[in-house]
This record gives structure tokens, sequence and C-alpha cells, in this order.
């Protein structure tokens, strides 16, 4: 299982929301880049980079910081937050980007986001999805969609998207453990899917857990910044 260290950035600065809530914010760190050479320096390989600036903007605002993890780290970054339009894809790929991560375009603007899959290929894309009650959630986990989750997979599985994470928002940021239950169903019912859990992971018990349950990868981010997980261990992990 592949471990993904998360970095939320808010004006060029690494922070943590609660539940999304911007009101709940914690900043963790003014330097994203020595953050993410702690992770690289660990053996990790992977980073998901959200831009929560351009999510709240609705249009990409800190490619800058993509452009600077991307060109001084080796880390396989996939990047999301604000990505509405092709001008804001095309931005993250020339930024540094290996993957755009993608969520409410993909549930409001379908013909959009086919446009970009087709431009691109699905390989290029991170499927994001946000749940609560296995229904689809939007617009920074305020709209509550009748969207099933398995049928929006389903949906874009069929279009070539190999790679996609779920989060649980009733967990993100709570530190309270995974959705075990929700990702052994999406592991069970879409096998070829390279799967990754995001979202409540407290200790290096529930990476365990999500390994055992088939998870391809774990988006790590509060655990890592509040001390529940060390590098140290991530590193044992990784190895």
């Amino acid at each position: 299982m592949q471990l993904i260290p998360a970095i939320d950035i808010i004006d060029g600065k690494c922070v943590r929301l609660t539940h999304g809530d911007y009101n709940q914010k914690t900043v963790y760190n003014e330097h994203p880049l020595e953050v993410a050479r702690q992770f690289e320096d660990a053996g990790l390989q992977r980073l998901h980079l959200v831009d929560l600036d351009g999510a709240k903007a609705g249009a990409v605002r800190n490619w800058k910081v993509l452009e600077t993890l991307a060109g001084k780290t080796g880390l396989v970054i996939d990047f999301g937050g604000g990505i509405k339009s092709e001008r804001d894809v095309r931005i993250v790929f020339e930024s540094g980007a290996r993957l755009a991560t993608v969520g409410s375009v993909a549930v409001k603007d379908e013909s959009e986001f086919l446009l970009w899959l087709e431009r691109y290929g699905p390989e290029a894309f991170l499927l994001g999805a946000d749940v609560r009650d296995e229904k689809i959630t939007v617009s920074g986990w305020l709209e509550k969609t009748d969207i099933w989750i398995y049928d929006f997979l389903q949906q874009y599985i069929d279009r070539g998207i190999r790679q996609a994470f779920c989060t649980d928002v009733s967990k993100d940021g709570a530190l309270q453990g995974p959705a075990l239950e929700l990702y052994k169903n999406i592991v069970a019912k879409f096998p070829e899917l390279h799967f990754i859990a995001s979202g409540g992971v407290a200790s290096l018990d529930d990476l365990h857990r999500l390994q055992e349950a088939g998870c391809k990868g774990a988006i790590i981010g509060k655990a890592i910044y509040e001390g529940r997980i060390t590098l140290k261990q991530l590193a044992a992990f990784h190895k």
C-alpha cells in the first residue's frame, strides 16, 4: 500500500482543516517545501497537494507552491483544489503535477471533465469522491447530492479512470479512524481500481487495517502533523 502524505495550502502555508471548515484551521508550517523534503527523506514517493485557496475561489491559486515542490523534490505530486476549467488543468500540469485531482467538476460538469479525459488521457487524473452516508457531496462538503458513490465510481471507471480516492467527510481531520467498511465495499466492488483511502487515519494500526482491506494507497494528513504517526514509522511501513 502506497503512503501518500498530504499538504493543504492556504496563503502559501501548510495547514489542516477539521471537517473541511476554514474556521477550524491550524497552520503547521509556513514552508511547504521543508515539509515535502521531510516526506521525501523518509522514503515516501508521492504527495497529495491541496490548494484550499483555489477550492474556495473556484480557480487554481497556489500553483507557485506546486511549481516549487515539483522542481525541488522528486515526489510524484497529485494536485487538487480549484480545478474548474481547462486553463486550470493546463496550469497544474505545466507547474509540475503528475496527476490533476478532480472532484466537484466530475459531479457538476460531466461533459467538461469528459473533454479533459479525452484530451489528456484518464491516466492523468486522480478522481476524488467526498461522501457522507455513501452519497457524494460537493462545494466544500456543504452540498449533498443523491449520487451513490458506487454509481459515481462506475461511471468514470467505464471512461478509463484507474485511480480514485474517497473521503468520508464525517471522518476527515477528526483523527477518529477511517471509514473502513465503506472502503472494503469499494474495493470489493471495483477490484480493478487503484483505490486510495482518505480521511480519519489516526494511527499506524489504521494503516495496517487499510492495507488488509485491500486499499492500494492511503492519504495521511493530520496524524502526521499532530505526531500520532511519526516519519520514522512511515519510513518503516513504506519499506
